[in-house]
């Protein structure tokens, strides 16, 4: 599969060499989107929804490395696109199959994907990292779902992965508030794998690469698949729930006031509606 239709994403094979290793199965994808942070906008939310289908069938892969081009892996949703949906909430509607197929297409995939947390992971962003197998993170990202900030319920999928990783109480305090973590605290609290310096990122990916390559490729993937099937089903459990209530938050008052606020650099007037 050569993938060159995509536009939001880039692709390259044969990174991540440990000691001489032959990576020509690895395969890097890349967040490649219309601003510096990797911003979701129409274009790449549909991209999503096929992209971890195309990776399952890509036959010249057995690893996938999930990482982000420029300084952030993925921040969360482009403002332009926010302003879009507010005043054509039907746009908003529209994407409901998109985004429930974004979580479910990833977690069906059986080949190990790493993701390299290069930068901040936000949003949708954070959910799609989280949704990883083992996560990466230079030291200096940060990593949240901050949908509540923009007056949006967390209904993209960090719902279903958050709890499962650090537990209900703390989930629940990052979701409702939105707050962003450093990647070392991250890591310590087991909400990801590693946290290592700038200089150290593409060699600790580089050595769990070689560990999983030196390993049967079907009692990795189909371990993986084994241990996803929990997962597989909350999800089911949960995103039409999740989709339809953050489809409401979008409708509200304070959803277009948050993001105004946003774009303009000062607090929001909120006022309950």
């Amino acid at each position: 599969m050569d993938f060159a239709d995509y536009q939001r994403f880039r692709f390259r094979r044969g990174e991540f060499s440990h000691n001489g290793s032959d990576t020509a199965r690895v395969l890097t994808v890349a967040f490649a989107g219309p601003n510096p942070v990797n911003g979701v906008d129409a274009i790449m939310h549909a991209e999503l929804s096929r992209l971890f289908t195309d990776l399952q069938h890509d036959e010249g892969s057995d690893i996938i490395v999930l990482t982000g081009d420029g300084r952030a892996f993925c921040a969360g949703g482009d403002f332009d696109w926010f302003e879009e949906q507010i005043a054509h909430p039907h746009k908003f509607r529209d994407i409901g199959w998109e985004a429930k197929r974004i979580v479910t297409s990833l977690l069906d995939v059986d080949k190990p994907i790493i993701c390299r947390l290069n930068g901040a992971a936000a949003g949708l962003g954070a959910t799609i990292a989280l949704l990883c197998d083992i996560i990466v993170a230079d030291e200096n990202a940060v990593i949240g779902d901050p949908h509540v900030k923009v007056g949006l319920v967390a209904g993209d999928g960090g719902a279903v992965i958050w709890p499962q990783l650090i537990g209900y109480v703390r989930a629940k305090e990052f979701l409702m508030t939105g707050d962003l973590i450093k990647a070392p605290r991250a890591a310590e609290m087991g909400l990801i794998n590693y946290a290592v310096p700038t200089a150290e990122l593409d060699a600790k990916v580089a050595g769990i690469v070689a560990k999983l390559l030196g390993n049967p490729r079907w009692a990795v993937r189909w371990t993986k698949t084994v241990a996803n099937q929990p997962l597989k089903a909350l999800a089911v459990q949960l995103m039409d729930a999740s989709i339809g209530y953050e489809t409401l938050s979008n409708l509200t008052a304070d959803r277009a006031e948050a993001v105004r606020a946003f774009r303009e650099k000062r607090p929001p007037v909120l006022t309950g509606e």
